[in-house]
């Protein structure tokens, strides 16, 4: 059997590991940035970290009392002024934070001033020229990771709430920060831990043949753990769709409305609308937030019978679509004649088959009163063999897109989540908990096998490295240098 006693060896602590990484990683430097958007705005701020950031701060700053910021108590709040020599670059406010009691743990200041980009860049440069250096992308939180401020879970919680777009993934990357994902993991591994503890001890008394870890609580307890990490991993499929948006294709023939459709979903001219066929060759997406949930919208290629190369790629790739899509909307021309919609039936009703799917018949504008009425009461006739809901709109004059928005939030099927429910939306952690379940998977068929407590040790002990991987108790500088290069520079 493949040894894997170089990933996590019993014979130290795995925690050890973090805390060497993390000790070699400390430096003193004082880092700076501005933390809000680029851009002009009312306000603006410059934050900095690291012992000797106040005093730093100090050589810029003059406060009308004269007091130095040194001088004055923590989480504290001083209107001064910004100098260049003698000149007056702004009126600011300077709030100071000591040591641990700040977002990154360290001594740390944030200067508010005015949102002029010339005045923001001017104090950056200013301390950059007194020793300060600038920060780098998501290195304050970095910092606060390696202050123990929080684990590497609720690290990446913090990325994930500065992108939330909508209130169910907002709601999701505020349960991760509070610590409930890694106070779960924690919890696993530390009852994997107290077993493989005593089946170490066995093997310190392996001529005795003696067992301290009873295998029947141990296998018991390998089910209720696998049961814990499945439902973790599972609820990725959920995290996903929360994270980058329920995807919704937006098919039919050419010319039906698609793009002017998705215009009017997404409240821009997001697709080029013309009365000329095959005009969107290519899939074209944008996400947008309904009802508190984020749908990612994807207007494709009519389907016809053409003979021109590009648009049958984008054919194509509209079938592409409708696989990875969880919700369809179909757009039919209601002026087209009805023998039009029987041919592309023909090819898209096998397509559909399992999917969540809207017939929106569209151009209900070009009716009138007469043949609209006939339109609707033939509703429940139009393509009977396929299970969808139907609805009569007017993209052009937006007519029943209100129903339309409120369907696709019915349809999203997102369930309501508690400040304590737990779901994964992080690719990493999602790969790390598959390796920990294929290990404590090993763990159960050892047990049956009746392996001796060496095989055992080394898979509880891969799954306890795994767990330890997501909230970064096991690390590297590779791992954690990839996780905070996807950060914003000053957060």
């Amino acid at each position: 059997m493949k040894c894997r006693q170089h990933r996590c060896c019993a014979n130290f602590s795995v925690e050890a590991v973090s805390d060497i990484k993390m000790n070699n990683e400390m430096n003193e430097d004082v880092i700076c940035a501005i933390s809000t958007p680029p851009g002009m705005g009312a306000i603006a701020i410059v934050r900095l970290s690291g012992e000797g950031s106040i005093a730093l701060t100090d050589t810029i700053f003059k406060s009308p009392s004269g007091k130095k910021l040194t001088s004055q108590p923590p989480n504290t709040v001083h209107f001064g002024r910004i100098y260049e020599d003698n000149e007056l670059i702004d009126e600011v406010l300077v709030t100071i934070f000591h040591a641990p009691h700040s977002f990154t743990g360290e001594e740390s200041v944030e200067i508010s001033c005015h949102g002029s980009p010339y005045i923001q860049q001017k104090i950056v440069e200013l301390l950059l020229s007194r020793g300060a250096r600038m920060a780098q992308a998501g290195e304050f939180t970095r910092r606060a990771f390696r202050s123990g401020k929080f684990d590497l879970s609720q690290a990446e919680a913090v990325a994930d709430l500065i992108a939330s777009t909508s209130q169910v993934s907002h709601r999701v990357a505020m349960n991760q920060m509070r610590g409930g994902f890694a106070r779960q993991l924690n919890k696993l591994r530390e009852e994997l831990l107290q077993f493989v503890s005593l089946i170490e001890l066995e093997l310190d008394f392996s001529e005795e043949d003696v067992e301290f870890a009873d295998r029947q609580q141990l296998y018991a307890l390998t089910e209720k753990i696998e049961t814990d990490i499945k439902k973790l991993a599972n609820s990725f499929k959920l995290g996903n769709v929360i994270k980058t948006g329920i995807p919704v294709a937006i098919i039919g023939e050419t010319n039906a409305g698609k793009s002017t459709l998705l215009n009017v979903l997404l409240n821009e001219e997001k697709a080029i609308v013309t009365d000329i066929h095959g005009t969107t060759r290519d899939t074209i997406e944008d996400t947008i937030n309904i009802g508190g949930i984020l749908f990612r919208f994807i207007d494709t290629a009519g389907i016809r019978q053409t003979t021109d190369t590009l648009e049958n790629i984008g054919i194509e790739r509209t079938f592409k679509k409708i696989e990875q899509a969880s919700i369809v909307l179909w757009v039919i021309d209601l002026t087209s004649p009805e023998e039009n919609l029987r041919q592309t039936a023909e090819t898209l009703i096998p397509k559909l088959n399992k999917k969540q799917v809207i017939l929106l018949f569209n151009k209900t504008d070009l009716l009138s009163s007469e043949e609209s009425d006939q339109k609707t009461a033939i509703k429940p006739h139009l393509l009977p063999e396929l299970k969808a809901e139907r609805l009569f709109i007017s993209a052009k004059t937006q007519q029943n897109i209100d129903q339309l928005r409120s369907l696709l939030v019915e349809m999203a099927h997102i369930p309501q989540i508690g400040e304590n429910d737990v779901i994964v939306t992080n690719l990493r952690h999602y790969e790390a908990l598959k390796k920990a379940l294929e290990a404590i998977r090993r763990v159960k068929k050892g047990l049956d096998a009746d392996i001796s407590g060496e095989f055992l040790s080394q898979d509880i002990r891969e799954c306890m490295f795994y767990l330890g991987e997501i909230t970064g108790q096991i690390t590297t500088d590779e791992i954690l240098g990839n996780i905070f290069s996807h950060f914003c520079i000053g957060k």
